[in-house]
Protein backbone atom coordinates (compact mmCIF):
# COMPACT_ATOMS: atom_id res chain seq x y z
CA UNK A 1 0.00 0.00 0.00
CA UNK A 2 2.84 2.32 0.93
CA UNK A 3 4.65 1.42 -2.27
CA UNK A 4 1.53 2.32 -4.28
CA UNK A 5 1.24 5.69 -2.57
CA UNK A 6 4.89 6.34 -3.21
CA UNK A 7 4.41 5.54 -6.93
CA UNK A 8 1.55 8.02 -7.19
CA UNK A 9 3.67 10.62 -5.39
CA UNK A 10 6.41 10.09 -7.96
CA UNK A 11 4.02 10.58 -10.84
CA UNK A 12 2.58 13.78 -9.42
CA UNK A 13 6.05 15.13 -8.86
CA UNK A 14 7.12 14.31 -12.41
CA UNK A 15 3.93 15.87 -13.83
CA UNK A 16 4.60 19.09 -11.93
CA UNK A 17 8.10 19.15 -13.35
CA UNK A 18 6.82 18.62 -16.93
CA UNK A 19 4.25 21.39 -16.57
CA UNK A 20 6.94 23.65 -15.20
CA UNK A 21 9.08 22.70 -18.19
CA UNK A 22 6.27 23.71 -20.58
CA UNK A 23 5.82 27.06 -18.82
CA UNK A 24 9.53 27.76 -18.90
CA UNK A 25 9.45 28.29 -22.66
CA UNK A 26 8.45 31.90 -22.09
CA UNK A 27 11.45 32.68 -19.86
CA UNK A 28 14.47 31.86 -22.00
CA UNK A 29 17.00 29.11 -21.12
CA UNK A 30 15.81 27.62 -17.83
CA UNK A 31 16.52 24.12 -16.47
CA UNK A 32 14.45 22.15 -13.97
CA UNK A 33 15.66 19.10 -12.06
CA UNK A 34 13.19 16.50 -10.80
CA UNK A 35 13.96 14.20 -7.88
CA UNK A 36 12.19 12.08 -5.25
CA UNK A 37 11.03 13.65 -2.02
CA UNK A 38 9.97 11.81 1.16
CA UNK A 39 6.24 11.74 1.78
CA UNK A 40 6.18 14.06 4.82
CA UNK A 41 8.82 16.53 3.59
CA UNK A 42 8.13 19.96 2.12
CA UNK A 43 8.98 19.86 -1.60
CA UNK A 44 10.26 23.43 -1.72
CA UNK A 45 12.56 22.89 1.24
CA UNK A 46 13.90 19.54 0.16
CA UNK A 47 17.50 19.09 -0.86
CA UNK A 48 17.90 17.86 -4.41
CA UNK A 49 19.53 14.51 -4.65
CA UNK A 50 21.19 12.98 -7.68
CA UNK A 51 19.28 9.85 -8.27
CA UNK A 52 18.50 8.04 -11.52
CA UNK A 53 14.91 6.79 -11.99
CA UNK A 54 14.29 3.28 -13.12
CA UNK A 55 12.96 2.02 -16.48
CA UNK A 56 9.33 2.19 -15.36
CA UNK A 57 9.84 5.82 -14.34
CA UNK A 58 11.29 6.69 -17.76
CA UNK A 59 8.27 5.11 -19.44
CA UNK A 60 5.91 7.12 -17.24
CA UNK A 61 7.78 10.32 -18.04
CA UNK A 62 7.46 9.71 -21.79
CA UNK A 63 3.74 8.98 -21.52
CA UNK A 64 3.10 12.08 -19.48
CA UNK A 65 5.13 14.23 -21.89
CA UNK A 66 3.17 12.90 -24.84
CA UNK A 67 -0.11 13.57 -23.00
CA UNK A 68 0.89 17.16 -22.31
CA UNK A 69 1.87 17.76 -25.94
CA UNK A 70 -1.40 16.28 -27.20
CA UNK A 71 -3.40 18.49 -24.85
CA UNK A 72 -1.41 21.51 -25.97
CA UNK A 73 -2.10 20.70 -29.64
CA UNK A 74 -5.81 20.20 -28.87
CA UNK A 75 -5.98 23.59 -27.17
CA UNK A 76 -4.33 25.27 -30.19
CA UNK A 77 -6.80 23.59 -32.57
CA UNK A 78 -9.72 24.67 -30.43
CA UNK A 79 -8.45 28.25 -30.41
CA UNK A 80 -8.23 28.20 -34.22
CA UNK A 81 -11.76 26.79 -34.45
CA UNK A 82 -13.08 29.49 -32.12
CA UNK A 83 -11.44 32.21 -34.26
CA UNK A 84 -12.93 30.74 -37.44
CA UNK A 85 -16.43 30.49 -35.95
CA UNK A 86 -16.17 34.03 -34.62
CA UNK A 87 -15.23 35.28 -38.09
CA UNK A 88 -18.16 33.46 -39.70
CA UNK A 89 -20.56 34.80 -37.09
CA UNK A 90 -19.34 38.35 -37.75
CA UNK A 91 -19.90 37.94 -41.50
CA UNK A 92 -23.40 36.56 -40.95
CA UNK A 93 -24.30 39.47 -38.68
CA UNK A 94 -23.02 42.02 -41.21
CA UNK A 95 -25.02 40.38 -44.04
CA UNK A 96 -28.17 40.35 -41.93
CA UNK A 97 -27.73 44.04 -41.17
CA UNK A 98 -27.41 44.87 -44.89
CA UNK A 99 -30.63 43.06 -45.89
CA UNK A 100 -33.63 45.24 -44.96
CA UNK A 101 -37.04 43.71 -44.78
CA UNK A 102 -36.40 40.54 -42.75
CA UNK A 103 -37.27 42.17 -39.44
CA UNK A 104 -39.73 44.64 -40.94
CA UNK A 105 -42.97 43.85 -42.62
CA UNK A 106 -42.53 46.09 -45.65
CA UNK A 107 -39.35 44.73 -47.22
CA UNK A 108 -38.54 41.65 -49.20
CA UNK A 109 -35.45 40.01 -50.60
CA UNK A 110 -34.64 40.11 -54.27
CA UNK A 111 -34.25 36.83 -56.13
CA UNK A 112 -31.20 36.90 -58.36
CA UNK A 113 -30.45 35.00 -61.56
CA UNK A 114 -34.06 34.42 -62.64
CA UNK A 115 -35.67 35.57 -65.86
CA UNK A 116 -38.09 38.44 -65.65
CA UNK A 117 -40.98 37.26 -67.79
CA UNK A 118 -43.72 39.09 -65.94
CA UNK A 119 -43.50 42.53 -67.50
CA UNK A 120 -41.02 45.37 -67.53
CA UNK A 121 -37.39 44.47 -66.98
CA UNK A 122 -36.38 45.18 -63.38
CA UNK A 123 -34.27 48.32 -63.22
CA UNK A 124 -33.04 51.03 -60.88
CA UNK A 125 -34.36 54.58 -60.65
CA UNK A 126 -31.91 55.85 -63.28
CA UNK A 127 -32.96 53.17 -65.81
CA UNK A 128 -36.63 53.86 -65.09
CA UNK A 129 -36.22 57.57 -65.75
CA UNK A 130 -34.38 56.84 -68.99
CA UNK A 131 -37.22 54.56 -70.12
CA UNK A 132 -39.80 57.21 -69.22
CA UNK A 133 -37.85 59.84 -71.13
CA UNK A 134 -37.78 57.65 -74.24
CA UNK A 135 -41.50 56.98 -73.92
CA UNK A 136 -42.26 60.68 -73.59
CA UNK A 137 -40.14 61.41 -76.65
CA UNK A 138 -42.06 58.77 -78.60
CA UNK A 139 -45.38 60.27 -77.53
CA UNK A 140 -44.19 63.72 -78.53
CA UNK A 141 -43.22 62.49 -81.98
CA UNK A 142 -46.65 60.94 -82.43
CA UNK A 143 -48.28 64.14 -81.22
CA UNK A 144 -46.28 66.21 -83.71
CA UNK A 145 -47.43 63.88 -86.45
CA UNK A 146 -51.02 64.39 -85.37
CA UNK A 147 -50.51 68.15 -85.34
CA UNK A 148 -49.29 68.02 -88.90
CA UNK A 149 -52.31 65.95 -89.88
CA UNK A 150 -54.71 68.33 -88.11
CA UNK A 151 -53.18 71.34 -89.89
CA UNK A 152 -53.90 69.80 -93.26
CA UNK A 153 -57.42 68.68 -92.29
CA UNK A 154 -58.46 71.56 -89.92
CA UNK A 155 -60.44 69.27 -87.63
CA UNK A 156 -61.82 70.95 -84.46
CA UNK A 157 -62.02 67.62 -82.66
CA UNK A 158 -58.43 66.77 -83.54
CA UNK A 159 -57.24 70.16 -82.23
CA UNK A 160 -59.04 69.77 -78.90
CA UNK A 161 -57.67 66.26 -78.43
CA UNK A 162 -54.23 67.50 -79.37
CA UNK A 163 -54.38 70.18 -76.65
CA UNK A 164 -55.54 67.63 -74.09
CA UNK A 165 -52.72 65.25 -74.95
CA UNK A 166 -50.16 68.03 -74.82
CA UNK A 167 -51.33 68.90 -71.30
CA UNK A 168 -51.05 65.25 -70.28
CA UNK A 169 -47.49 65.07 -71.59
CA UNK A 170 -46.57 68.24 -69.72
CA UNK A 171 -47.94 66.72 -66.50
CA UNK A 172 -45.89 63.57 -67.10
CA UNK A 173 -42.72 65.60 -67.59
CA UNK A 174 -43.38 67.34 -64.27
CA UNK A 175 -43.72 63.95 -62.56
CA UNK A 176 -40.43 62.77 -64.06
CA UNK A 177 -38.74 66.01 -62.95
CA UNK A 178 -40.14 65.56 -59.45
CA UNK A 179 -38.68 62.06 -59.27
CA UNK A 180 -35.30 63.34 -60.44
CA UNK A 181 -35.32 66.01 -57.72
CA UNK A 182 -36.27 63.40 -55.14
CA UNK A 183 -33.29 61.26 -56.13
CA UNK A 184 -30.93 64.23 -55.94
CA UNK A 185 -32.15 65.22 -52.46
CA UNK A 186 -31.18 61.98 -50.75
CA UNK A 187 -33.95 59.78 -52.12
CA UNK A 188 -36.69 60.79 -49.67
CA UNK A 189 -39.43 59.88 -52.13
CA UNK A 190 -38.33 56.32 -52.88
CA UNK A 191 -40.73 54.94 -50.26
CA UNK A 192 -43.58 55.72 -52.62
CA UNK A 193 -41.68 54.38 -55.66
CA UNK A 194 -44.23 51.71 -56.58
CA UNK A 195 -47.14 54.10 -56.01
CA UNK A 196 -45.61 56.79 -58.25
CA UNK A 197 -44.71 54.31 -60.93
CA UNK A 198 -48.26 52.95 -60.88
CA UNK A 199 -49.65 56.43 -61.49
CA UNK A 200 -47.16 57.12 -64.29
CA UNK A 201 -47.85 53.77 -65.96
CA UNK A 202 -51.58 54.40 -65.75
CA UNK A 203 -51.16 57.85 -67.32
CA UNK A 204 -48.94 56.45 -70.08
CA UNK A 205 -51.49 53.74 -70.87
CA UNK A 206 -54.23 56.36 -71.08
CA UNK A 207 -52.06 58.51 -73.35
CA UNK A 208 -51.28 55.59 -75.65
CA UNK A 209 -54.98 54.78 -75.91
CA UNK A 210 -56.04 58.37 -76.63
CA UNK A 211 -53.38 58.85 -79.30
CA UNK A 212 -54.24 55.49 -80.85
CA UNK A 213 -57.93 56.44 -80.97
CA UNK A 214 -57.02 59.74 -82.59
CA UNK A 215 -54.82 58.01 -85.13
CA UNK A 216 -57.60 55.60 -86.03
CA UNK A 217 -59.48 58.59 -87.43
CA UNK A 218 -56.74 58.98 -90.06
CA UNK A 219 -57.03 55.48 -91.54
CA UNK A 220 -59.51 56.51 -94.20
CA UNK A 221 -57.14 59.26 -95.35
CA UNK A 222 -53.91 57.28 -95.77
CA UNK A 223 -52.71 54.20 -97.73
CA UNK A 224 -52.79 51.01 -95.68
CA UNK A 225 -49.02 50.48 -95.98
CA UNK A 226 -48.04 53.96 -94.75
CA UNK A 227 -47.69 53.18 -91.06
CA UNK A 228 -45.13 52.08 -88.50
CA UNK A 229 -45.20 50.02 -85.31
CA UNK A 230 -43.74 51.54 -82.15
CA UNK A 231 -42.54 49.46 -79.18
CA UNK A 232 -41.52 52.11 -76.59
CA UNK A 233 -40.71 49.82 -73.65
CA UNK A 234 -39.00 46.46 -73.12
CA UNK A 235 -41.98 44.40 -71.89
CA UNK A 236 -43.44 40.95 -72.48
CA UNK A 237 -46.89 42.24 -73.47
CA UNK A 238 -46.28 44.67 -76.36
CA UNK A 239 -46.30 42.87 -79.71
CA UNK A 240 -48.06 42.50 -83.04
CA UNK A 241 -49.36 39.22 -84.47
CA UNK A 242 -49.56 38.51 -88.19
CA UNK A 243 -53.04 37.22 -88.97
CA UNK A 244 -51.98 34.46 -91.35
CA UNK A 245 -49.29 31.80 -91.21
CA UNK A 246 -46.38 31.34 -93.60
CA UNK A 247 -46.40 28.66 -96.30
CA UNK A 248 -43.68 26.05 -96.70
CA UNK A 249 -40.65 27.86 -98.15
CA UNK A 250 -37.45 26.52 -99.72
CA UNK A 251 -36.08 30.05 -100.02
CA UNK A 252 -37.02 33.44 -98.62
CA UNK A 253 -36.16 37.12 -98.42
CA UNK A 254 -37.27 39.17 -95.43
CA UNK A 255 -36.86 42.97 -95.43
CA UNK A 256 -37.87 45.79 -93.07
CA UNK A 257 -37.11 49.29 -91.83
CA UNK A 258 -35.90 49.51 -88.22
CA UNK A 259 -35.01 52.36 -85.87
CA UNK A 260 -33.71 51.77 -82.36
CA UNK A 261 -31.20 53.04 -79.84
CA UNK A 262 -31.78 50.26 -77.31
CA UNK A 263 -28.79 48.91 -75.43
CA UNK A 264 -27.67 46.26 -74.91
CA UNK A 265 -29.28 44.70 -77.97
CA UNK A 266 -32.34 45.90 -79.90
CA UNK A 267 -34.22 42.68 -79.05
CA UNK A 268 -36.33 40.54 -81.40
CA UNK A 269 -37.84 42.27 -84.46
CA UNK A 270 -39.72 39.09 -85.40
CA UNK A 271 -40.04 35.39 -84.57
CA UNK A 272 -41.82 32.54 -86.36
CA UNK A 273 -42.68 29.40 -84.37
CA UNK A 274 -44.25 26.14 -85.55
CA UNK A 275 -45.54 23.16 -83.55
CA UNK A 276 -42.53 21.43 -82.02
CA UNK A 277 -40.04 24.20 -82.90
CA UNK A 278 -40.23 27.65 -81.31
CA UNK A 279 -37.17 28.88 -83.24
CA UNK A 280 -38.20 28.00 -86.79
CA UNK A 281 -37.27 31.48 -88.05
CA UNK A 282 -36.07 34.24 -85.70
CA UNK A 283 -34.18 37.53 -85.98
CA UNK A 284 -32.74 38.57 -82.61
CA UNK A 285 -30.08 40.80 -81.06
CA UNK A 286 -29.90 39.94 -77.36
CA UNK A 287 -27.53 41.39 -74.77
CA UNK A 288 -24.05 42.11 -76.07
CA UNK A 289 -24.28 39.47 -78.81
CA UNK A 290 -24.41 40.46 -82.50
CA UNK A 291 -27.68 40.18 -84.36
CA UNK A 292 -28.45 36.57 -85.26
CA UNK A 293 -30.70 34.72 -87.69
CA UNK A 294 -32.05 31.39 -86.38
CA UNK A 295 -33.51 28.75 -88.69
CA UNK A 296 -34.62 25.51 -87.03
CA UNK A 297 -32.40 26.48 -84.05
CA UNK A 298 -29.31 26.81 -86.29
CA UNK A 299 -27.57 30.19 -85.99
CA UNK A 300 -25.84 32.65 -88.33
CA UNK A 301 -24.31 35.85 -86.93
CA UNK A 302 -25.23 38.92 -88.98
CA UNK A 303 -23.00 42.02 -89.39
CA UNK A 304 -25.72 44.59 -88.69
CA UNK A 305 -25.12 47.79 -86.66
CA UNK A 306 -28.45 49.56 -86.29
CA UNK A 307 -28.89 50.80 -82.71
CA UNK A 308 -27.87 54.40 -83.41
CA UNK A 309 -31.38 55.86 -83.28
CA UNK A 310 -31.59 56.23 -87.08
CA UNK A 311 -33.71 54.43 -89.66
CA UNK A 312 -31.97 51.51 -91.38
CA UNK A 313 -33.20 49.16 -94.08
CA UNK A 314 -32.16 45.51 -93.66
CA UNK A 315 -32.73 42.41 -95.79
CA UNK A 316 -31.80 38.75 -95.29
CA UNK A 317 -31.97 36.18 -98.08
CA UNK A 318 -31.70 32.40 -97.66
CA UNK A 319 -32.02 29.24 -99.75
CA UNK A 320 -32.38 25.71 -98.44
CA UNK A 321 -29.77 24.45 -100.90
CA UNK A 322 -26.53 24.45 -98.89
CA UNK A 323 -28.12 26.92 -96.47
CA UNK A 324 -26.68 29.93 -98.33
CA UNK A 325 -27.54 33.33 -96.80
CA UNK A 326 -26.81 37.01 -97.46
CA UNK A 327 -27.29 40.07 -95.24
CA UNK A 328 -27.91 43.60 -96.60
CA UNK A 329 -27.97 46.88 -94.67
CA UNK A 330 -29.12 50.08 -96.40
CA UNK A 331 -28.93 48.40 -99.80
CA UNK A 332 -25.34 47.10 -99.43
CA UNK A 333 -24.39 43.47 -98.76
CA UNK A 334 -22.55 43.37 -95.41
CA UNK A 335 -22.04 39.61 -95.07
CA UNK A 336 -22.86 36.14 -96.38
CA UNK A 337 -22.35 32.49 -95.53
CA UNK A 338 -23.63 28.96 -95.96
CA UNK A 339 -24.56 25.81 -94.01
CA UNK A 340 -27.42 27.58 -92.22
CA UNK A 341 -30.01 24.78 -91.77
CA UNK A 342 -29.28 23.31 -95.23
CA UNK A 343 -32.09 21.33 -96.88
CA UNK A 344 -34.54 22.25 -94.14
CA UNK A 345 -37.60 23.98 -95.63
CA UNK A 346 -39.39 26.59 -93.50
CA UNK A 347 -42.44 24.76 -92.15
CA UNK A 348 -46.02 26.03 -92.54
CA UNK A 349 -48.85 26.37 -90.00
CA UNK A 350 -46.90 28.52 -87.55
CA UNK A 351 -47.31 31.83 -85.72
CA UNK A 352 -45.48 35.00 -86.83
CA UNK A 353 -44.95 37.59 -84.06
CA UNK A 354 -43.43 41.06 -84.41
CA UNK A 355 -41.56 42.49 -81.41
CA UNK A 356 -41.21 39.35 -79.26
CA UNK A 357 -39.29 36.04 -79.18
CA UNK A 358 -41.49 32.96 -78.73
CA UNK A 359 -40.54 30.19 -76.30
CA UNK A 360 -43.81 28.42 -77.03
CA UNK A 361 -46.13 28.56 -80.01
CA UNK A 362 -47.58 32.09 -79.94
CA UNK A 363 -46.34 32.90 -76.41
CA UNK A 364 -43.71 32.40 -73.73
CA UNK A 365 -42.41 35.94 -74.20
CA UNK A 366 -39.39 37.15 -72.21
CA UNK A 367 -39.18 40.89 -71.56
CA UNK A 368 -35.38 40.87 -71.83
CA UNK A 369 -35.65 39.73 -75.47
CA UNK A 370 -38.35 42.17 -76.56
CA UNK A 371 -37.75 44.60 -79.42
CA UNK A 372 -37.53 48.28 -78.45
CA UNK A 373 -37.88 50.84 -81.23
CA UNK A 374 -39.82 51.43 -84.45
CA UNK A 375 -40.55 49.09 -87.36
CA UNK A 376 -42.02 49.64 -90.82
CA UNK A 377 -42.39 48.01 -94.25
CA UNK A 378 -41.91 44.42 -93.05
CA UNK A 379 -42.18 42.17 -96.14
CA UNK A 380 -41.48 38.50 -96.91
CA UNK A 381 -40.93 36.79 -100.26
CA UNK A 382 -40.66 33.05 -100.97
CA UNK A 383 -37.62 33.56 -103.19
CA UNK A 384 -34.20 35.18 -103.09
CA UNK A 385 -34.40 38.80 -104.27
CA UNK A 386 -31.66 40.11 -106.53
CA UNK A 387 -29.15 42.76 -105.48
CA UNK A 388 -30.98 45.30 -107.65
CA UNK A 389 -34.37 44.51 -106.13
CA UNK A 390 -32.98 44.95 -102.63
CA UNK A 391 -31.34 48.25 -103.62
CA UNK A 392 -34.67 49.52 -104.97
CA UNK A 393 -36.29 48.79 -101.60
CA UNK A 394 -33.53 50.51 -99.60
CA UNK A 395 -33.53 53.62 -101.81
CA UNK A 396 -37.33 53.89 -101.99
CA UNK A 397 -37.40 53.44 -105.74
CA UNK A 398 -40.74 53.47 -107.51
CA UNK A 399 -39.76 50.01 -108.79
CA UNK A 400 -39.64 48.57 -105.25
CA UNK A 401 -41.81 45.48 -104.80
CA UNK A 402 -43.94 44.28 -101.90
CA UNK A 403 -43.75 40.80 -100.39
CA UNK A 404 -45.67 38.01 -102.09
CA UNK A 405 -45.86 35.95 -98.86
CA UNK A 406 -46.48 38.83 -96.45
CA UNK A 407 -46.88 42.50 -97.34
CA UNK A 408 -46.97 45.44 -94.92
CA UNK A 409 -50.67 46.32 -94.50
CA UNK A 410 -52.56 47.50 -91.42
CA UNK A 411 -55.26 44.94 -92.10
CA UNK A 412 -52.71 42.08 -91.94
CA UNK A 413 -51.66 42.46 -88.29
CA UNK A 414 -53.19 42.72 -84.81
CA UNK A 415 -51.51 44.93 -82.19
CA UNK A 416 -51.43 44.11 -78.46
CA UNK A 417 -50.32 45.58 -75.13
CA UNK A 418 -49.80 49.22 -76.00
CA UNK A 419 -47.64 48.78 -79.11
CA UNK A 420 -48.96 51.46 -81.45
CA UNK A 421 -49.56 52.08 -85.14
CA UNK A 422 -49.33 55.53 -86.58
CA UNK A 423 -48.84 57.29 -89.90
CA UNK A 424 -45.38 56.86 -91.31
CA UNK A 425 -43.65 56.77 -94.65
CA UNK A 426 -40.07 55.56 -94.32
CA UNK A 427 -38.84 57.10 -97.54
CA UNK A 428 -40.19 60.54 -96.62
CA UNK A 429 -38.14 60.42 -93.40
CA UNK A 430 -34.97 59.94 -95.45
CA UNK A 431 -35.48 63.01 -97.63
Amino acid sequence: MEAGARGIHWKLLILSCLLADGMSQDFGQTQFICTSVPKDMDICAATLQNSVPGEDLKSTVMQLRETVLQQKETIMNQKETIRELTSKLTRCESQSASEPGDARGGGRRKEMGTKNTMGDVSRGPTDTLAQLSRTLQSLKQRLENLEQFSRTNSSVQANSLKDLLQNKIDDLEKQVLSRVNGLEEGKPGLRNESEQRGRVDSTLTSLHQRITDLEKGQKENRPLDKFQLTFPLRTNYMYAKVKKSLPEMYAFTVCMWLKSNASPGVGTPFSYAVPGQANELVLIEWGNNPMEMLINDKVAKLPFLINDGKWHHICITWTTRDGVWEAYQDGVMRGNGDSLAPYHPIKPQGVLILGQEQDTLGGGFDATQAFVGDMANFNIWDRKLSVGEIYNLATCSSKAQVGNVFSWLETSIEVYGGASKWTFEACRQLN
